[in-house]
């Protein structure tokens, strides 16, 4: 593909490396990391290449020096060592726009991530967005709910067979612009594929790998929903501890994401677990074998696709947000009422999303946005129901029906 497409992070980007000395971007393999960095870099290395990182694992301090900044470092964990290098030479000479690291993401407790504490501001890069793949301009929707600056309804929007193509298609550049059909799907089942096998079952026996794949199903089966954990344990035939690990690896590398429970006390009683989402619908839809006509005669696959789908564009959408708002959910431990999205905006308040695959949502649809409201108080700033027609209405006091396609209009 020629023509590059403005990333959501690359207004983010440019101001960072106005004033601070170090970036790293982590996201998740083939996002887009390192055509993205280039186009801010005036020199690039790239570490999982050999003959580049021979002199970083010689002699890091040494092989940074005198290179045209911002210097792009690409894949900088396969030389762990660059990273104490790059914390020596921000202590030594704390300029603005110096470095730029790339790679796959890593864990917190990652020890190798310590010299970059203090140094480092982290930004992830998710798939490609519907918003960036029509290059429409960053326009942050949780803090247009907030002030109510929204735009107008698109006046494209898809039906719902059109959502689930799009969400079907993914977000990782080259199966979503430049592939269709049975090559996209390979293209994904080969990612796959290649995370569970480069990624994460390193040396494992042949039973180890068939319970691993048998654990990527059962995650996606469970995409978009709060699983207790021993039915994805059990489904792969997994000790907790394992599983635990898996999750942690699967999250690590950018494949899955887990949503935390979000809690309050105002309101009693409240499950814990995490909502567990692929990272991709793309990669969701490989991993179960669903295509548009599967997904279109089964209810529970189409909510789970939705569902994952419109989560991916907040998260994506919210880690650019001014406002910084954290992205949980809510669900009492009856089970009587839950909450897909709490966008937790801290002193500014909440703002509750369902989403719907429905194209004309009644207001009974939003009984635990009510609910909620009612709950919360002044806390409540809006509810929205983001459902799959095309009308923008109200459902009640601060709660009203958006169409999915209003996140990238």
């Amino acid at each position: 593909m020629d023509r590059y497409l403005e990333r959501l992070i690359d207004p983010w980007l440019a101001d960072v490396l106005a004033v601070a000395p170090a970036v790293m971007i982590t996201g998740a393999r083939a996002s887009g990391k390192t055509t993205t960095a280039l186009r801010h870099a005036a020199s690039a290395v790239r570490l999982d290449r050999e003959r580049e990182a021979g002199p970083f694992e010689a002699d890091p301090d040494a092989a940074l020096r005198d290179r045209p900044e911002p210097l792009l470092i690409d894949e900088w964990q396969a030389c762990p060592g660059v990273l104490g290098a790059v914390k020596r030479a921000v202590d030594t000479e704390r300029r603005p726009g110096r470095f730029i690291l790339t790679g796959s993401v890593r864990s917190d407790t990652d020890p190798a991530l310590w010299p970059g504490t203090g140094r480092l501001i982290r930004m992830a890069m998710h798939p490609l967005t519907v918003r960036e793949q029509r290059s429409e301009p960053p326009r942050p929707f949780l803090s247009g709910v907030l002030s109510g600056d929204l735009p107008a309804t698109p006046s494209d929007s898809p039906d719902l067979r059109g959502y689930a193509e799009i969400a079907l298609a993914g977000g990782f550049p080259e199966p979503a612009l430049e592939l269709s059909g049975s090559i996209r799907d390979d293209w994904l089942r080969s990612y796959i594929e290649q995370l569970l096998t480069r990624d994460l079952r390193g040396d494992r026996s042949d039973s180890d790998r068939e319970k691993l794949d048998a654990f990527f199903e059962a995650y996606a089966l469970n995409s978009a929903g709060i699983v207790n954990d021993n039915t994805l344990y059990e489904a792969a035939g997994l000790d907790r501890r394992t599983a635990r690990a898996h999750v942690q690896m699967l999250t690590d590398v950018g494949a899955v994401a887990e949503l935390p429970a979000w809690s309050t006390n105002r309101i009693k009683r409240l499950a814990r677990g995490p909502k567990r989402y692929l990272a991709d619908t793309g990669l969701w839809g490989a991993a179960v074998n669903a295509d548009t006509d599967l997904v279109m005669s089964d209810g529970n696959l189409l909510g789970r696709l939705i569902d994952t789908f419109v989560t991916n564009q907040l998260r994506a959408d919210a880690d650019i947000d001014p406002a910084r708002p954290r992205l949980c959910h809510l669900r009492d431990r009856d089970g009587r009422h839950e909450v897909d999205l709490i966008a937790d905006m801290g002193a500014r308040g909440i703002i509750a999303i369902e989403i719907k695959a429905h194209s004309a949502p009644k207001p009974s649809h939003a009984r635990h946005l009510e609910w909620l409201r009612d709950k919360l108080g002044d806390r409540f700033k809006a509810g929205v129901m983001l459902h799959t027609g095309p009308a923008r209405f109200l459902l009640g006091d601060r709660i009203e029906a958006l169409p999915i396609s209003i996140l990238w209009s």
